[in-house]
């Protein structure tokens, strides 16, 4: 098998690690493998200098222009809540928004809603235009949320955070998603992503789009089981496709499910094996050119479908990017080897993985080109994290009565 190859088939995989240090093992896997990047959780992390340590050193055994990806939400999932601050959810952002939208529009105009001289609308110069509307901004607290995400993952030395969530937050999901969710309708969750993926920009970092093509109508964790949801192709088309439609060009990196939608062409296919749900409607329908990202492969949600082994050749065929693969080194490495013996096994299937590693390193190198931020002081730190606190109290403050804002 040749270097390239091995590179090639390294070059797709986002892979976690055990602990908050490296051992001799991960080393040698990782220096095997040399993977586009590493994922770390809460129990990798302690405080902001033992994670940019980490991470510094992991990033070593990576392809260049590595990923260091963390899932910062806010609410639920929120990886740095214990070592900075804990962040409002998405949901609780979205609320607040309209709250205080509405708390606007019955007292006196922000000097966002005023008018200028000429009669149009006035304009914040933070915003690019597409996010300004006509009565003020809907997205200034999601931006803020963007803003102070991106502080936090960049001051643990992180570059890419696995959010927003796209899905909608319809009754049957509830139970599931929470307040991972910002909103009932398209249109909420679009309002609210647009104004967070705004402040992520703003910083340089990455954001990630999930659950393609939608959660919001799963009853079961993915985590355990491979939903199926019973969503028709309209439906989804009309609803839990919409941000991705109106946000594609916004979106670097966009990441699959393992749910399967039986009243679609796609079948009992989990989401992120399947060519119809990648190529034909992701790519050629809605026409997305950045990265194509699998959830974690290790979830029920694949692996009661697939053996790891399958999953990732089928991935690759279907047309993903990056695959995730969040803790085990066995699944790693048996992931990892699957792809070598397939593209030994088959010409058409190595050429598939040459030339997907090839685009995947161009968009890579596109987003993840510039410095790393330089740690903060402590002064900033402890600044970064007064204003989490202020802000979480804020969102908190303009929350209905009956919301909960985990």
């Amino acid at each position: 098998m040749t270097a390239n190859v091995r590179q090639a088939a390294g070059s797709l995989l986002v892979v976690g690690l055990g602990g908050a240090g490296l051992t001799e093992l991960e080393r040698a896997w990782l220096k095997l493998v040399r993977p586009a990047g590493i994922i770390l959780f809460r129990r990798n992390i302690v405080d902001a200098a033992q994670t940019r340590a980490l991470l510094s050193e992991a990033s070593e055994f990576c392809s260049p222009q590595s990923f260091r990806c963390v899932d910062v939400e806010g609410g639920s999932v929120d990886r740095l809540r214990d070592a900075l601050a804990p962040m409002p959810s998405a949901q609780a952002v979205a609320r607040a928004d309209a709250r205080e939208r509405d708390d606007r529009g019955s007292r006196t105009p922000t000097l966002s809603q005023k008018t200028r001289k000429d009669g149009a609308p006035g304009r914040d110069p933070r915003f690019p235009r597409s996010q300004n509307r006509d009565l003020g901004h809907p997205t200034e607290l999601a931006y803020e949320h963007g803003e102070l995400i991106a502080q936090a993952v960049s001051a643990f030395g992180f570059n890419t955070t696995l959010a927003p969530v796209l899905d909608l937050a319809l009754p049957a999901s509830a139970k599931v998603m929470g307040t991972r969710a910002a909103a009932t309708t398209a249109d909420g969750v679009i309002e609210y992503a647009r104004g967070f993926l705004g402040g992520l920009a703003a910083h340089g970092v990455v954001a990630c789009g999930k659950h393609f093509p939608g959660l919001g109508g799963g009853t079961l964790d993915s985590h355990l089981e491979t939903p199926a949801i019973r969503r028709s192709l309209r439906e989804l088309n009309r609803e839990d496709l919409a941000p991705y439609r109106e946000l594609r060009n916004e979106l670097p990196m966009i990441m699959v499910n393992h749910a399967a939608y039986p009243d679609t062409p796609g079948g009992n296919r989990p989401a992120s094996a399947s060519a119809y749900w990648i190529t034909n409607v992701l790519r050629k329908r809605i026409g997305y050119r950045g990265i194509v990202f699998s959830d974690d492969l290790e979830m029920g949600g694949i692996l009661k479908f697939l053996a790891i082994e399958e999953a990732v050749i089928a991935a690759v065929r279907a047309g993903m990017d990056l695959m995730e693969i969040c803790h085990s080194p066995e699944l790693i490495l048996r992931a990892y080897a699957s792809l070598l013996a397939e593209a030994e096994r088959s010409a058409t299937f190595r050429d598939i993985l040459l030339a997907r590693a090839q685009q995947t390193s161009l968009k890579r190198k596109k987003l993840l080109g510039g410095e790393a931020p330089a740690a903060p002081s402590a002064r900033q730190f402890e600044a970064l994290r007064a204003r989490i606190v202020r802000y979480g109290e804020r969102i908190a403050k303009a929350q209905p009565a009956e919301a909960e804002t985990a």
